[in-house]
């Protein structure tokens, strides 16, 4: 037998828990409950009383689950009283809280299909249970209800709407975290590996020239050891600044480890390149570091290698080949 993770297992007890009889109401509807339904507004009590008089009442107590995801749905249910949580996830927030007037597993039972979400009781609620029979013989019944239904469908799809365009939003915001280095706010090695390939491709494509700059903070270990790991992110945090004002546009920068920087510079050749990365290194021994609480902090210093696309270049060997530039540079 299967076993059930975590999640599994707390899904099932849930919905053993709170899947549990309803009583209904006692007594017919009062006039008062049903003018608060927004599928009632405007409808004549005594023309709809009648086909309502067999629908049931169900009481929930708080955590019943009303609607099950992924399950048939043979009703459109009124809330009478309480609150309804909406959950797409049991084990996160609701999307959305319905209250006293509104419906729930109205599309589920027009259009067939299974339940899209969790429907869960926030309080004691009492709904009003229509089956699709008695739903349709209302819309015929009247004009004014059918007109409603209209009206709580298109709201109901409005709303659909903006869930998804919050979803679609926190998409990008993760897809930007996932590529922004947090300490130095540069693209990191992810987007670099990905950013490489696309520019190697473009620049054989268009032949043109493709440098890569690598620079890497000399005896960073030594640094953070002497001067504490604060002021070596103090350090990184300034280098990045100064080398994204030191770039112009077209150069991309990207951290590419945690002393080390590279900089894709198409359409430049080696000799501009190397020109480029000697201006930076200058620059960035010239660099004030200052703590958080503004004190003075030691400088550093960065080696630089720099390294020409070659036709038969992947972005493997031309990153290979910035690292055996920048041993060079040391050696020299």
């Amino acid at each position: 037998m299967r076993s059930l993770t975590p999640f599994g297992l707390f899904c099932s007890l849930f919905l053993q828990q709170s899947k549990r009889p309803m009583p209904d109401q006692k007594g017919p509807l009062k006039k008062s409950q049903l003018e608060q339904a927004h599928l009632f507004k405007g409808v004549e009590y005594e023309s709809i009383i009648g086909l309502l008089e067999d629908c049931p009442v169900h009481e929930l107590q708080q955590e019943d689950l009303l609607l099950n995801r992924g399950e048939s749905n043979h009703f459109l249910f009124v809330i009478l009283s309480g609150h309804l949580r909406v959950h797409l996830e049991l084990s996160v927030d609701p999307v959305t809280v319905l209250g006293p007037g509104e419906v729930v597993g109205e599309l589920s039972l027009i259009d067939g299909q299974p339940t899209s979400a969790y429907v869960v009781a926030d309080d004691l609620c009492h709904v009003l249970a229509l089956n699709e029979k008695t739903l349709w013989s209302l819309v015929e019944a009247s004009h004014i209800v059918a007109r409603n239904m209209l009206f709580v469908l298109s709201r109901r799809l409005r709303h659909g709407d903006s869930i998804i365009l919050t979803s679609q939003q926190l998409q990008r915001e993760y897809a930007h975290y996932a590529v922004i280095d947090a300490l130095t706010g540069l693209y990191n090695r992810r987007w670099l590996d990905t950013m490489l390939a696309r520019q190697m491709g473009r620049s054989k494509k268009g032949q043109l020239s493709l440098c890569l700059l690598l620079m890497d903070v000399d005896r960073f270990k030594e640094y953070n050891e002497t001067n504490g790991r604060q002021a070596g992110d103090r350090a990184l945090h300034t280098l990045a600044l100064t080398l994204r004002e030191s770039m112009r546009p077209g150069e991309m920068l990207a951290r590419y480890g945690e002393d080390k920087f590279m900089a894709l510079l198409p359409e430049l050749d080696v000799a501009t390149a190397q020109n480029l990365g000697e201006r930076v290194r200058r620059t960035i021994a010239e660099m004030k570091i200052f703590s958080l609480d503004q004190h003075p902090l030691p400088s550093v210093t960065v080696s630089l290698g720099v390294a020409q696309m070659a036709d038969e270049d992947t972005a493997e060997t031309m990153i290979a080949a910035a690292h055996t530039a920048l041993a060079k540079a040391r050696e020299g």
